[in-house]
């Protein structure tokens, strides 16, 4: 495998591991230690805003370099992996340029903590669907991310696949016969 495809494959590594320890340790942990769900909220957002960044990046960067020339098993895995690179830089793009542009535009229109709303408020139900709308976009994030570690090591075990497990020049079997 080259240096480059071996990056590659850390920085998506390196990424869909941040993301999930956002998901099931950062954002559940601030909303049960800190005392107020609007300090907890800032803390999730600030995090979000670096995990969706860097996943962008990532991809881009990803995507950029999946354009060099590599050994691929075929070409219909290079376009999947592209593919699967966008959805993951869509994901985080939408997730935070536009929804999360609009949860700011809701927090600020509030004036108070959006948890101390009613739960019937206009602004609370936008509120609450642009949540899950942002949750959702970094599950897909996720999700195309996984997919594209799986087919970049798939692409490496084909490529591998073809050359010896020993090299021939250390291959003792036939002096070793007993």
């Amino acid at each position: 495998m080259k240096l480059v495809a071996k990056i590659e494959l850390l920085l998506i590594a390196l990424w869909l591991g941040a993301a999930c320890f956002f998901s099931f340790g950062v954002a559940p942990a601030a909303f049960a230690v800190l005392p107020s769900a609007e300090m907890a909220g800032n803390v999730v957002n600030r995090t979000l805003l670096i995990v969706n960044v860097s996943g962008l990046i990532v991809a881009v960067l990803t995507l950029a370099t999946s354009f060099l020339p590599q050994t691929y098993p075929g070409l219909a895995w290079a376009w999947a992996r592209r593919i699967f690179l966008l959805l993951m830089a869509a994901g985080c793009a939408v997730g935070q340029f536009v929804i999360g542009f609009w949860i700011a535009i809701l927090r600020a229109q509030t004036g108070k903590p959006v948890d101390q709303l009613a739960n019937d408020d206009p602004i609370k139900l936008q509120f609450d669907m642009l949540h899950q709308a942002s949750v959702w976009t970094l599950i897909i994030a996720m999700a195309a991310a996984l997919i594209v570690f799986f087919l970049m090591t798939k692409k490496n075990a084909d490529v591998a696949k073809d050359k010896p497990l020993i090299d021939p020049a250390f291959d003792f079997s036939k002096e070793m016969k007993i």
